[in-house]
């Protein structure tokens, strides 16, 4: 069945896992505008204070945060604060929903590209780049004088033995 609610206003009569599912597939998507009338339709078929009716008002919540009405959600959210299955999950929600929004330096930022136009950008700027940059190569040191290496012992080989030695004296001695 083709639950794809982008010429439908209302979505057809059929269970309430289906409507879920394709519920949250639709979100998954980027589709919260179909997401939420098929979760409305999805809650119309449980009790609200069930818990199925707790989980898709909880998607609701996000539905309509990431569909940017955020009072909604809030609202929504705030009713689900005493919802006695998802009353927990809707606190921890709540929280988050009313987080302060942190300004991001543009440099943090990626820009994604909208992969909804790539057939008419196709012929236009598939090829197009900025001309590769030359990176300068390191320069070659002059090579080493033998005779400038220093060859004395420093004794650091036999310290570091001798402290191993001690390490292991004093394990195997108290054990």
């Amino acid at each position: 069945m083709d639950l794809n609610m982008n010429d439908r206003a209302t979505p057809p009569a059929t269970d309430f896992v289906t409507l879920f599912q394709a519920a949250q597939q639709a979100f998954e998507r980027g589709q919260y505008q179909n997401s939420i009338t098929l979760l409305e339709a999805a809650g119309k078929q449980v009790l609200p204070a069930s818990r199925q009716g707790g989980e898709v008002k909880l998607w609701l919540v996000n539905a309509y945060q990431a569909l940017g009405e955020a009072e909604t959600a809030i609202a929504l959210c705030e009713a689900l604060l005493t919802h006695p299955f998802v009353s927990k999950k809707a606190r921890d929600l709540m929280y988050i929903l009313k987080a302060p929004v942190l300004e991001r330096p543009k440099e943090w930022l990626t820009e994604i590209p909208d992969l909804q136009r790539l057939e008419e950008s196709a012929g236009r700027d598939r090829y197009a780049s900025a001309p590769a940059k030359s990176t300068p190569r390191p320069t070659q040191s002059a090579p080493l004088d033998p005779t400038e290496i220093n060859h004395q012992d420093n004794q650091f080989v036999w310290v570091a033995i001798g402290i191993l030695l001690l390490v292991c004296g004093g394990v195997v001695w108290f054990f």
